[in-house]
């Protein structure tokens, strides 16, 4: 019935407004690092009376699609269960743990080894997932996000991805973009890439020889990376503030370019308009303050490892190479893993 973001930050707020979420300002007794999901939502239940049911959507798991949960809405409203939770099935042999010191074997817990049998011949284990908690109000006015008349929800495996530590995020960015939910407004291939050339094509840096005559170095990597986006029938543009046209003609890219720019917004604006292009057709890798803007506006946008603050967090995509050495052709891979997607969204 409504959509809400329980928050005690005035940017989370802003954006929640700007996606059609109201927003519920958390109190600081439940925003403390210790505090629990489920704190918050008696918390919010406590100013919302007219609330029966709760939906606990976990930020943390970015694959969840709305088909899931209106199935899960309807295992409450229409089949009388008071919680039902998210689960996924593992094939993972279990097996007992040996602290140190602790003079005992292990054991194995849910295998026999003298009759051990292939892991895709097993059916597997139901583990909760984190991805969502939906409970009547009754319980969790007692405390409780499971209870009463339980039901579990078995997700698919590829949709269920969980973000703990540092290390998920990469499989986190992946799994969105070949198995993520994109709206219900289909989703378009990349026609264009506009790519600003110091710092991304290039490391950014200028030798300048004895003879005062300017040098840049860039990695073959991207040099590939531009030719397969071109054979994939995609554009690749350059931009750059500085009057760099000697670097683009020794480096014979072949490629549309504009240079000496003190708006870079307004020319990737006419590329798009004068190419006819929505901005989900349009991809930009930049890497300065000077970029932000064409980040947020472009459909994917990524930057190099290296690049500032700002432009970071303004891209959706922080590639693991830096500027000229193989952001570019990252990037690339990066537009490939959504076309992939386009092309399995048509078959379905």
């Amino acid at each position: 019935n409504s959509v809400w973001v329980s928050t005690d930050h005035d940017e989370i707020e802003k954006v929640a407004k700007q996606f059609g979420a109201q927003v519920h300002r958390r109190s600081p007794e439940v925003s403390q690092d210790s505090s629990t999901s489920l704190e918050a939502i008696r918390e919010f239940l406590n100013h919302h009376h007219e609330v029966d049911i709760v939906g606990n959507i976990q930020a943390t798991s970015p694959c969840l699609h709305p088909s899931d949960l209106i199935k899960v809405a309807d295992l409450i409203q229409k089949e009388g269960f008071d919680s039902v939770f998210s689960v996924v099935r593992r094939h993972q042999f279990r097996w007992s743990e040996v602290k140190k010191g602790e003079n005992k074997m292990t054991e194995p817990q849910n295998l026999n080894p003298a009759k051990r049998y292939r892991r895709q011949d097993w059916p597997g284990e139901l583990y909760e997932n984190g991805s969502f908690y939906f409970a009547k109000r009754h319980l969790i006015e007692k405390g409780y996000l499971q209870g009463g008349k339980m039901a579990y929800y078995e997700m698919r495996a590829e949709h269920s991805v969980d973000i703990d530590i540092d290390i998920d995020w990469p499989i986190a960015e992946q799994r969105v973009l070949s198995f993520g939910y994109f709206g219900k407004e289909p989703l378009k291939e990349v026609k264009l890439l506009v790519c600003s050339i110091d710092g991304c094509l290039t490391n950014g840096r200028i030798y300048v020889t004895e003879d005062q005559k300017e040098m840049v170095s860039y990695d073959y990597r991207d040099i590939v990376g531009i030719d397969l986006l071109k054979k994939r029938g995609i554009q690749v543009r350059f931009i750059s503030e500085r009057d760099c046209s000697k670097t683009l003609s020794a480096i014979q890219l072949g490629c549309i370019a504009k240079v000496s720019v003190t708006n870079k917004l307004q020319v990737l604006e006419e590329w798009q308009k004068d190419m006819g292009l929505s901005w989900k057709e349009v991809a930009y890798l930049g890497n300065e303050e000077s970029d932000v803007e064409c980040l947020k506006k472009a459909s994917m946008s990524g930057v190099p490892a290296d690049a500032c603050a700002v432009a970071q967090k303004a891209a959706g995509y922080i590639c693991k190479s830096n500027g000229g050495c193989g952001a570019v052709r990252e990037f690339a891979e990066h537009i490939f893993l959504l076309l992939e997607k386009v092309n399995a969204a048509r078959k379905q």
